[in-house]
């Protein structure tokens, strides 16, 4: 009934500002926007030195493969490093943090990497 009824899950944080909205839309609104930016604080893509307002939120799990508009589903990438797609890059979260794996054809040990720039302190 719910799904016939267009009703869908929220999840929201500690003080009800909306973090999931689940396949609602594909496009991360501004709120979701805001709280990946200030997680992130930057494009993720490793070395990469681009500040949050010159990045766009990004789906890691694809909007076509299923994947949902969220703060954990999304991570900040400049224009330059949507290049991911074309490449077939992978990305995965550990502890919130974005790991990128390349193609064989880039590494072949495929190695995951991360930024360092904007979150230094956090492993």
């Amino acid at each position: 009934m719910a799904c016939d009824a267009d009703i869908l899950p929220v999840l929201l944080g500690t003080h009800g500002q909306v973090l999931d909205i689940g396949r609602t839309t594909r496009i991360f609104p501004p709120h979701i926007r805001k709280a990946i930016a200030a997680r992130d604080q930057g494009c993720t893509f490793p070395d990469c030195t681009i500040p949050a307002p010159w990045c766009e939120a990004h789906h890691i799990t694809y909007w076509s493969q299923g994947g949902t508009t969220s703060t954990n589903n999304g991570t900040l990438l400049c224009s330059h490093h949507h290049l991911i797609h074309k490449e077939q890059w992978k990305i995965t979260t550990h502890q919130g943090i974005p790991w990128f794996t390349p193609p064989p054809h880039i590494d072949p040990t495929q190695t995951p990497q991360r930024n360092h720039h904007h979150t230094p302190h956090r492993t």
